[in-house]
């Protein structure tokens, strides 16, 4: 057996890529060459070596600053490319390579123009909307006291007929009246402001005028139908213009007090008409030059705008990789007396050959006299976790990595979720009419792979991009699944041209023996379509996949429970093979696994046997006769067997680990075993359920608690995961009755009225539902079901998922967020 065992393969196949711990000693010549020759090639994770110093405390502290800041120009640059509305060049521009000294020069003087054409602008903008607002008062406020002139004069000639001949007149009439009255008027007369405010604070700015001065005043506004740009926000701002008819100085400083509080600009409007015509014809003819001022300005800026865009992009991914250069050499240890800069880190063992040669590389371009010295060391650590993917099999890593990072050297579910996820998938999901809609999706995706892989997608459409090959094996799947279930929409087969099928009903049998029903041979293959229509549809398609579920959670527990061997077996640890992987396997296969073989026989058979009975009474009365429900010769002495199996495994996975542990941690400090510690079945430490880092902090109380309760979720995970699998089971059935619901009740029903409108309708209706529900909502939850099936139901039998990633210094993976 052990023989056996040893010759097994390492599955080297799901192990992450084995790493090396380097130190780097480089000159500081060469250093900025060296560290932009491995982030092309981006294959060295470095350590930082300063973590205990502050960003400001770091050597190379200044010349971060100043990539800093050419990022924020360059921010600047697009910005006001994106606000001139101004489209990035695709051209190739040539252009000779910068030092970044010339690029910070260059990009000084650009950003100091564009500044200056910006503040120039904006000096013009205001003064041309200062001139253009003061044409539209003078065009709108003329009038106000034209007819303001009119309505007085009628005013004056009722108040003499009404009031001031009238000898009950009091004398605390008005301000407007006595403005108005013969004789009477202030020595300064009625006066005017005129100006223009934002519409949206006329509301307030005529109340706050009304309670200042009392009512002593009359406000006349007129819609303004120009808009005019604010020069700040460039957006275009809807005005009123207004004039303002009060008396006296003291309600004169109130009003251009309210007035410089609401931000309304006042224009001074002569009450002759000619000089209000001769003003208006000036402001007109300025209005002119200015705008072409401004017009020649906008061109002269966009000129220079899109001479700059031409090399944005080369200018910011110079910028970025620079300062990811700078960055990197902050980790590193700055060795004063020796001039050389001394770096660590995590490499896979394949690219050590690449590295050095980037390194002899970057000596050799640098001039350097010294070379730069590569040698592994041992580290204290774990090494991080680097699994090599493609474009087809990363999206399977991510969902592996998005429940935990596989530990170092760890067996990768990966390998399998490759096939068992979309598999899963397809079960609850299983409709090959459906899973064709979803095919010609994952192809669209898949066509324009190239073209997407460019653009900047939103959040959404990126996750769907991203797991376009998922999506296309999920399909696939489903095409497969339906084809064994005979779904095509869940609809009836016999509705696609089957006019004869076979009856499964009682009822049918008259019609059998009358030969109006034909009965056809055996259908070659998955679920025989005469079940399709029959009164015994849902119970025969209930009792199939609810027994397929079972026989596929079984299937992919005891999976997980053999990839758990193989990793005891990797990391040598012995212990976890003889106490945890035996009595598992033994727990789950002498209850579960003896339902699953209890099923293949029933179908096999044909038998009538109750297995729900079976397993009940297999606990509650094991020496019982099993009568009508025996299966097969000596079922009752091997569910005895099964059963003390069983109940012997729970001990047997609760007991001798802890102890064991105890013992070989007593007899290591008194040196009876110092001749065995090397091997890996003493070394402690490798063990993957210890609850402890080092030998001094070995607590058997907490080790022994730490079994129990691992012994205890398993038992009750074997019977909870189980079940859990039962929802391959609802969610097929769902789906499959969810669609037969909308295609008989909603279309079918539209369909037998004669009535255009009607059937318009339930088509609409149905085209929605299939869309929406069908193909999005029932996805997304057999995915996310898919999903717990994988994380909760088969890795947590091996998978320790306490792993971090191999992160390299890459150009690759720098993106624009970080400018």
């Amino acid at each position: 057996m052990d023989d056996f065992i040893e010759n097994l393969t390492p599955m080297d196949l799901m192990r992450s890529e084995k790493m090396t711990f380097v130190q780097l000693i480089i000159p500081v010549e060469s250093a900025h060459r060296a560290v932009s020759y491995l982030g092309e090639l981006g294959l060295l994770q470095f350590r930082d070596l300063n973590a205990d110093k502050s960003p400001f405390q770091r050597t190379f502290v200044n010349q971060v600053k100043r990539c800093a800041e050419m990022s924020r120009k360059l921010r600047f640059f697009k910005e006001q490319i994106s606000k001139a509305g101004l489209i990035s060049s695709a051209r190739p521009v040539t252009q000779p390579d910068l030092e970044l000294e010339e690029l910070e020069v260059q990009l000084a003087e650009h950003e100091h123009e564009l500044i200056e054409m910006n503040s120039n602008s904006e000096k013009l903008r205001q003064s041309y909307n200062e001139l253009l607002e003061f044409k539209m008062v003078l065009q709108k406020a003329g009038g106000f006291l034209v007819s303001n002139k009119t309505h007085a004069v009628s005013e004056e000639r009722e108040l003499d007929e009404n009031i001031y001949s009238n000898n009950t007149y009091v004398e605390t009439a008005s301000l407007l009246e006595q403005e108005m009255r013969p004789g009477r008027s202030d020595q300064s007369g009625l006066r005017f402001i005129s100006g223009i405010i934002c519409k949206s604070k006329v509301l307030r700015f005529e109340r706050m005028l009304f309670r200042a001065t009392r009512g002593n005043m009359l406000f006349n506004q007129a819609p303004v139908e120009e808009h005019i740009i604010d020069p700040l926000s460039t957006e275009m701002v809807e005005k009123m213009v207004f004039v303002v008819f009060f008396s006296g100085e003291q309600a004169r400083t109130k009003i251009l007090k309210i007035c410089e509080a609401f931000a309304a600009s006042c224009y001074p409007v002569p009450e002759d008409i000619t000089k209000q015509r001769q003003i208006t014809g000036e402001v007109s003819s300025r209005l002119v030059e200015l705008e072409t001022t401004l017009d020649a300005g906008i061109r002269h800026r966009n000129k220079a705008l899109t001479s700059i865009s031409f090399h944005l992009a080369k200018w910011m991914k110079m910028v970025r990789r620079e300062k990811a250069v700078y960055d990197t050499l902050n980790m590193l240890n700055f060795d004063v007396t020796k001039k050389c800069l001394v770096g660590e880190g995590w490499c896979p063992i394949f690219a050590r050959t690449q590295i050095q040669e980037a390194l002899r590389r970057a000596t050799f371009d640098s001039s350097s006299q010294v070379g730069i010295i590569f040698h592994p060391m041992d580290a204290v650590e774990s090494p991080p976790t680097y699994f090599r993917t493609n474009n087809f099999t990363n999206a399977f890593q991510e969902i592996v990595d998005a429940y935990g990072v596989a530990r170092y050297q760890e067996a990768n579910p990966a390998v399998y979720t490759v096939i068992t996820f979309p598999f899963l998938f397809a079960v609850m999901f299983g409709d090959w009419g459906h899973g064709t809609c979803l095919l010609l999706g994952a192809l669209v995706l898949i066509a324009r792979e190239s073209k997407l892989s460019t653009q900047k997608l939103g959040s959404f459409m990126e996750m769907l991009f991203g797991g376009r090959y998922v999506l296309l094996l999920m399909s696939l799947f489903s095409i497969y699944c339906g084809l064994i279930y005979n779904e095509f929409f869940s609809v009836p087969f016999h509705i696609f041209g089957e006019s004869a099928y076979k009856c499964r009903d009682e009822s049918c049998s008259d019609a059998y023996s009358t030969g109006l029903i034909k009965v056809r041979g055996p259908y070659p293959f998955g679920v025989d379509p005469s079940w399709r229509g029959s009164r015994s549809e849902l119970p025969f398609l209930n009792s199939l996949k609810m027994k397929m579920s079972i026989l596929l959670g079984v299937a992919q527990m005891n999976l997980g429970i053999i990839m758990s061997f193989f990793n005891a077996r990797f990391f040598g640890s012995s212990l976890d093979i003889r106490y945890q992987f035996v009595p598992q396997l033994i727990f789950l296969n002498s209850l579960f696994g003896y339902l699953s073989l209890l099923i293949v026989i029933k179908w096999c058979t044909g038998s009538q046997a109750d297995l729900y009975h079976v397993m009940i009474y297999m606990f509650l009365s094991p020496t019982d006769e099993l009568g009508e429900n025996q299966l097969f010769w000596g079922q009752r002495p091997l569910q005895i067997v099964l059963l003390l199996l069983a109940l012997i495994a729970v001990p047997w996975m609760l007991f001798p680990k802890p102890f064991i542990l105890k013992k070989l941690h007593t007899e290591r400090f008194q040196g009876r075993t110092y001749g065995v510690l090397g091997t890996s079945e003493m070394d402690l430490e490798v063990e993957p359920d210890s609850a402890r880092q080092h030998h001094e902090e070995f607590n058997f109380s907490e080790v022994f608690v730490h079994q129990m309760i691992h012994s205890i979720e398993f038992v009750l995970g074997a019977v909870s995961n189980t079940a859990s699998y039962l929802r391959l089971w609802a969610l097929s059935l769902a789906h499959s009755e969810l669609s037969t619901v909308f295609y008989e009740k909603v279309l079918l029903l539209a369909w037998g009225y004669h009535n255009f409108a009607i059937r318009l309708v339930g088509l609409a209706v149905f085209a929605f539902a299939t869309a929406f529900i069908l193909l999005m909502m029932e996805t997304l939850s057999a995915f996310l079901h898919a999903l717990r099936l994988h994380w909760v139901e088969f890795q947590n039998k091996f998978y320790h998922g306490d792993g971090y990633k191999f992160k390299p210094f890459s150009f690759a993976s720098l993106t624009e967020d970080e400018d």
